[in-house]
């Protein structure tokens, strides 16, 4: 078996494992069907069928995928074992599909002319349903709220939403700040596709891309995929060239709007490290403010860990709205309480009960609640030895807690503490940190991380969020510096439900980046994609004033 096989075949026994139970229905499975598109492009799927009558009947799913049709990829086998008929399609230009792939602007389209074929194909059902992780779940954004709005009769009945997002702009360009790991890596990877970007593909997962790695260092960032790939990368290209998210090419393929619009019933499974986190548990506040709050599971994993149970947690919730199964989930939100590492179930997410607590940087490195008088930190940042990336969310398998005691110590990065905890405190939303800051360079960042410090020196990442100020792509939305050339930014940090135990220390690092996670900032304000030339920065902290520098924890009481 190739390394890609044994690859593959790792991930469907992973999966089969995490059904429900196991499989009680044999199926068939009819490859290459083509499916027409109304621009006469026709995409190939293949189609799952249980063998037997299946009662009570269970809906026919839809998985659109760009990384092929592989069951590994797909759950297709998995689901169909489970009794469900799964309609598993190739997203245009992708897996023998036609078309160019151009990703994100051609999913609604494309999913919405499936659906109404999968309606009329004597195969299907009757309700359609539809799974899918990350961009597999992105194609079910895509359709579901435009046509619950406009056509109910062939919208999609249920929805199983796991680490995804309705609009991967904010990912791309994070408060301003490329996310180049995520999207020169993503890039790479769709970039090699047939028999020998398979094999390069399998034995990238098995050891590290130096390649790659080497890559995330190139300036101009829009030499980066060729310096990877041996060519420019057209999306790639596109991504980096669109800094404001109000540009018209990420404006049509967002569907964030229409997320109110779905009025099926959706699961909604995440990880507290998964990359698509924020934006994902806002689609979750937006239903939920429309009156049809998802069922919602929130784990200790990353983007793609294999312990998470979104399988057989998708087929529950399934069985249970198509074919009245009984109900076991005592409570509409399952959390990880992370620190404490406990699951817990409640009412709704954030949960009642959380305020925020506003806890002050101090110019002595005190993190306290008690307000400064005046004072300022300064630290250096030099985007030719940039402040590196440690832990956070990651696409990996295993992303989680990292300690940060050594990075704390860098020259580049100022440190906050609290005094040992008397007693016990809990996060339960998003921390959003206001730092009153300025630099010397036209342009900078601000990345502040929260930790938790152990009585034995470890400080362990929690959550952290990144702001650029003076970028093509944050000026809209850069405040005024006061008379002194200061600005106050308002960086919001990732979620976190996480138990700080009495005897440990709160502590909030701010420094200017994260590389490669997020491209470094070479300091002249020019745009991202073509920006050579890089400036040493003095960075700024300020503690006094109205508005002196400071967090605000959301605390569950």
């Amino acid at each position: 078996m190739t390394g890609l096989g044994r690859l593959l075949s790792g991930r469907l026994r992973r999966a089969r494992r995490h059904a429900a139970t196991e499989p009680p229905y044999t199926f068939t499975v009819r490859r290459g069907l083509r499916v027409p598109m109304d621009d006469g492009v026709e995409l190939v799927a293949d189609l799952y069928q249980p063998v037997g009558a299946v009662e009570p009947p269970l809906p026919t799913i839809v998985v659109r995928s760009p990384y092929g049709r592989h069951g590994s990829l797909t759950h297709a086998p998995a689901l169909a074992g489970a009794g469900f008929t799964v309609l598993a399609q190739s997203c245009r230009g992708t897996g023998g599909s036609g078309g160019s792939f151009r990703p994100q602007l051609d999913e609604q389209r494309d999913g919405m002319a499936t659906h109404r074929w999968v309606r009329r194909q004597p195969w299907c059902t009757g309700a359609v349903a539809t799974y899918g992780e990350s961009y597999l779940g992105y194609t079910q954004w895509a359709v579901a709220g435009r046509m619950c709005r406009d056509d109910p009769g062939n919208a999609p009945d249920a929805l199983c939403l796991n680490v995804t997002m309705a609009d991967f702009g904010p990912i791309t360009w994070t408060n301003g700040v490329f996310s180049l790991e995520g999207s020169l890596g993503w890039s790479r990877l769709m970039d090699l596709r047939g028999l020998r970007g398979a094999l390069v593909r399998a034995r990238l997962a098995r050891r590290p891309d130096r390649e790659l790695a080497a890559a995330f260092d190139v300036l101009p960032l829009s030499r980066g995929d060729t310096a990877v790939a041996g060519h420019p990368i057209s999306w790639y290209q596109d991504w980096l060239t669109h800094e404001k998210l109000t540009d018209d090419y990420w404006t049509r393929q967002s569907h964030t709007a229409s997320v109110p619009d779905v009025t099926a019933p959706v699961y909604m499974a995440t990880g507290w490290y998964d990359i698509f986190l924020p934006w994902q548990l806002r689609n979750y506040a937006q239903l939920a403010a429309a009156g049809r709050p998802p069922r919602l599971t929130i784990g200790p994993w990353g983007h793609s860990s294999a312990q998470s149970p979104f399988l057989a947690e998708s087929i529950t919730f399934l069985k249970e709205h198509f074919a009245g199964a009984p109900t076991t989930r005592p409570a509409p939100v399952r959390a990880f309480l992370t620190g404490a590492e406990q699951w817990r179930d409640l009412p709704a997410w954030p949960p009642p009960g959380t305020a925020a607590q506003r806890w002050h940087l101090h110019p002595s490195g005190l993190l306290d609640p008690a307000v400064p008088r005046a004072g300022s930190t300064r630290y250096t940042y030099d985007p030719d030895r940039p402040t590196p990336a440690l832990g956070g969310p990651g696409m990996g398998p295993a992303p989680g807690p990292v300690d940060n005691s050594a990075h704390e110590r860098r020259a580049d990065v100022a440190v906050f503490r609290s005094p040992p905890l008397a007693h016990p405190i809990v996060l339960a939303g998003e921390p959003t940190a206001h730092v009153r800051f300025r630099s010397t360079a036209a342009s900078a960042d601000v990345f502040v991380r929260l930790c938790d410090v152990h009585p034995d020196g470890r400080s362990m990442s929690v959550c952290d969020g990144i702001r650029r100020v003076g970028g093509v792509g944050a000026a809209d939305t850069d405040p005024q510096p006061d008379q002194d050339g200061f600005v106050e930014l308002e960086v919001p940090l990732w979620p976190a439900f996480h138990r700080f135990a009495a005897g440990h220390r709160v502590a909030v690092q701010v420094s200017s980046g994260a590389h490669p996670r997020y491209a470094r900032n070479p300091g002249t304000g020019e745009p991202a994609a073509t920006a050579a030339t890089t400036v040493r920065a003095e960075q700024e902290i300020s503690h006094g004033g109205a508005h002196p520098s400071r967090i605000d924890l959301p605390v569950w009481t």
